[in-house]
C-alpha cells in the first residue's frame, strides 16, 4: 500500500505539531444500511468486527485503484475505523480532529461517541474531539453517506449512472482529502482573513480567536517578513472574539512593481501570530499571503492596477489512479509546473473544490486561479439549501490564497436548468453573485459561467465552433459577441442585458486526439500532430487578436477518462511538445 501523503494539508494555516491519520484504515460497505442501528461505532461490538471486512488507503476513495480496493460500483453508504494511540505531547491540551473532505455526509464518532456530524462533499469540517479521547488506543470511525443518483446533490462530474460517459466521470464516495489531528490550548488562534491593500501598502487582518474568555488578557503578535527579511512586528489585544487590524507595510513602492504578487513574479510574505494570555504564549501559526489587487477598471480586467490578460487552461482536477484525489503533493505540483511551460497565466478548476495544495503550489508558483463550486444538475428547494451552505465554506477557506481572482459558483446552469424562464432559479443565481460578494468584496463573481448570466462581473462565453473563421467573426466587436448565442443560449436572461462587463471566452476549443491507451471524444477531431496543432492554432488566433476579449480559458488541460480533448494525456503525456503549444498560447507561432 502506498505511503501516506506527508504535507501539511492546510498550508495556509500551519501549526508544527500536528499528527497525520492518512494510511491504511478499516473499511466496510453499507448496502443495507445496518452500520448504524448495529452500532458499527463501538469499539469491539461483534458486528462490527463481523463488518470491517476491508482495508481502505485514506485519502483515496473505494473507487480509485490507490485506495486498494478499486471498486468502481456504487456503494452509498460506506464506513472507516482507524485505532489510534495519542501522542504523549497531546495528553493534555485540546485535540481537534480534521477532515479535508468526505463526500457526501459524514458522521464521526469517537471510542463510541458521537463527535461531529457535516454535511458538503467538497470543504473541510473539524471537531474538539479532547473530552471522547482516553489514555492508550482510541478508535475513530466514519459513516460516509454519499447519494450517488440523486442529481440535485452538488456533485460537480461526478456521474449518477454506473459508467461513465459524455462529460460525466467516476464517482468519489467517502474520505478523499487528508484525516488529521493538531493539539492546541484552550485559548488559540480559530481563523485568520488576510486582505492585501496595495494601495495603501497595507495588509488588513480579521482575528478570530478561540476560548477568549473574562478575566484574562489575551493579545496577538504579528511577525511579517519577506524572504527571511523582517519586515514588520505588531502586537494588540484581543477584545473581541474577531478583531479586525490594518497593518502598514512600508517596504516597496510601486515602481517596477516591488514586490506584488504576479504569475511573473509570485511574491509571498510570511506571517507568524503569536497568541498570549495573560503573557504566557499559548498558540503559534504561521500564514502566508500575497500583495495582489484583482480589479475591473473602465471595463478592463486588472491586475495590481494593470490591464491583463487571462491566459487559462480548464483544469478537471482527475488523476487515473485516484479520481479526485492526486496521488502525490509532486503531482499537483506537476500540474501547475506544465500549465505554466504550456504558456498559460491561469487555470479554471472546472467543478470541483480543489485539495489546498493545489492553490498553495499555485500562490508558490505563480498560477491565476478561478474558484468554482462543484454543481448539482437540478433544481429543488434542498438543492438551494445544501448548495448555498457548502458554497460559504469554500469560499471562505480559500479566502486567503493570492491566486484566486475570480469566484464561479455556477457553471452553464447546471442546477439551475430552466432558469430562462424560471424566476425561482433566477433569483438563486442572483442570490449566489450577491452572498458571494457579502463574503468577498474584492474579486469578481461570475454568476452563471458560459451563457444565461444574471449578474455577474464578467461576460463569459463557451463557445466550442472550431471555424477559424467564424471565431474571428463573432468576437470581432462586443455586440456580435454577446449576442451570439453558442449551443443556442442566450448570454443573459432575467431581465439583464451585457453594460461592458470584460468579456472573455472560457471555455473553447476541446480538440480530440489520441495519444494513448485511452479512447474518447472532443468537440472536434485531429489526426496527427500537425493537424492539432493546425486546429490548436484555428481556436487561439481568434482569442488572441480579438479586440474585445480580454482573457480565455481553452478546454483542456488532460485528457479525462473518456474524454481525450487534453493537451495532456489522463497521465499528463504532452500530445506535442510543450514549445510548440506554448508558442500558439503567446501568439509567438504566427508572429514570429
Amino acid at each position: 500500500m502506498q505511503q501516506p501523503r506527508p504535507e501539511y494539508p492546510r498550508p495556509q494555516f500551519v501549526r508544527e505539531e500536528w499528527f497525520n491519520l492518512n494510511g491504511a484504515w478499516e473499511f466496510a460497505f453499507d448496502d443495507a444500511g445496518s452500520g448504524e442501528r448495529e452500532r458499527w461505532y463501538i469499539p469491539g461490538g461483534d458486528s462490527a468486527e463481523a463488518a470491517f471486512t476491508h482495508t481502505i488507503n485514506v485519502p483515496f476513495c473505494f473507487q480509485s485503484p490507490l485506495s486498494g480496493i478499486g471498486d468502481p460500483s456504487i456503494h452509498d453508504t460506506v464506513w472507516y475505523r482507524k485505532k489510534m494511540t495519542l501522542p504523549a505531547s497531546y495528553l493534555d491540551k485540546r485535540v481537534l480532529l480534521h477532515f479535508g473532505a468526505v463526500d457526501y455526509r459524514a458522521s464521526v464518532w469517537v471510542n463510541g461517541q458521537l463527535a461531529m456530524t457535516h454535511e458538503g462533499g467538497h470543504v473541510p469540517f473539524e471537531g474538539d474531539i479532547t473530552d471522547l479521547l482516553k489514555h492508550g488506543e482510541n478508535h475513530i470511525v466514519v459513516k460516509a453517506e454519499d447519494f450517488s443518483r440523486d442529481k440535485r446533490l452538488p456533485r460537480g462530474k461526478q456521474f449518477w449512472e454506473d459508467k461513465s460517459r459524455m462529460i460525466w466521470y467516476t464517482r468519489t464516495t467517502g474520505i478523499w482529502q487528508t484525516v488529521w489531528m493538531e493539539a492546541v490550548e484552550a485559548t488559540h488562534l480559530k481563523r485568520v482573513w488576510l486582505t492585501p491593500d496595495i494601495d495603501r501598502d497595507e495588509i488588513q487582518l480579521r482575528i478570530g480567536v478561540q476560548g477568549r474568555a473574562h478575566g484574562i488578557e489575551v493579545s496577538v503578535k504579528a511577525v511579517i517578513t519577506f524572504q527571511g527579511e523582517h519586515v514588520t512586528t505588531e502586537t494588540f489585544r484581543i477584545n473581541h472574539d474577531l478583531e479586525s487590524r490594518s497593518i502598514g507595510l512600508n517596504d516597496f513602492h510601486d515602481h517596477g512593481m516591488g514586490r506584488l504578487w504576479s504569475p511573473e513574479t509570485p511574491n509571498l510574505y510570511d506571517v507568524e501570530f503569536i497568541v498570549f494570555v495573560d503573557g504566557v504564549e499559548t498558540d503559534r501559526v504561521k500564514c502566508y499571503f500575497g500583495m495582489r489587487k484583482i480589479s475591473i477598471e473602465h471595463g478592463k480586467i486588472c491586475l495590481n492596477n494593470r490591464p491583463i490578460v487571462m491566459k487559462m487552461v480548464l483544469d478537471q482536477g482527475y488523476f487515473p489512479d485516484g479520481i479526485l484525489t492526486a496521488p502525490t503533493d509532486e503531482a499537483i505540483r506537476r500540474d501547475v509546473e506544465l500549465t505554466k511551460a504550456m504558456g498559460f497565466n491561469g487555470s479554471r478548476k472546472h467543478q470541483k473544490v480543489e485539495d489546498p495544495r493545489f492553490m498553495y503550489w499555485c500562490d508558490k508558483l505563480g498560477l491565476l486561479v478561478w474558484g468554482e463550486m462543484a454543481n448539482a444538475y437540478d433544481y429543488s428547494a434542498q438543492y438551494a439549501q445544501r448548495f448555498a451552505q457548502e458554497w460559504q465554506e469554500a469560499i471562505l477557506r480559500d479566502y486567503n490564497h493570492p491566486c484566486i481572482v475570480a469566484w464561479v459558483p455556477l457553471n452553464e446552469s447546471w442546477g439551475v436548468p430552466n432558469i430562462l424562464i424560471d424566476r425561482r432559479q433566477q433569483h438563486h443565481a442572483q442570490a449566489m453573485y450577491y452572498m458571494t460578494k457579502s463574503f468577498d468584496e474584492h474579486r469578481p463573481v461570475i454568476s452563471n459561467d458560459g451563457w444565461e448570466h444574471m449578474k455577474s462581473d464578467l461576460c463569459t462565453i463557451h463557445d466550442y465552433e472550431w471555424r477559424e473563421e467564424v471565431l474571428t467573426e463573432r468576437y470581432s466587436t462586443a455586440q456580435n459577441a454577446v449576442h451570439s448565442m453558442p449551443a443556442n443560449r442566450r448570454i443573459h436572461v432575467g431581465g439583464i442585458s451585457y453594460a461592458g462587463e470584460p468579456i472573455f471566452l472560457s471555455e473553447f476549443g476541446g480538440i480530440s486526439f489520441r495519444k494513448s491507451h485511452w479512447e474518447g471524444w472532443g468537440y472536434s477531431g485531429a489526426a496527427s500532430e500537425e493537424d492539432f496543432l493546425k486546429r490548436l492554432t484555428a481556436v487561439m488566433r481568434p482569442a488572441l487578436c480579438s479586440p474585445v476579449l480580454q482573457g480565455f480559458c481553452y478546454t483542456q488541460l488532460t485528457d479525462v477518462e473518456q474524454e481525450i480533448n487534453g493537451l495532456l494525456t489522463y497521465d499528463r503525456v504532452p500530445k506535442v511538445p510543450l514549445e510548440q503549444i506554448r508558442a500558439i498560447v503567446e501568439g509567438t507561432a504566427w508572429t514570429s
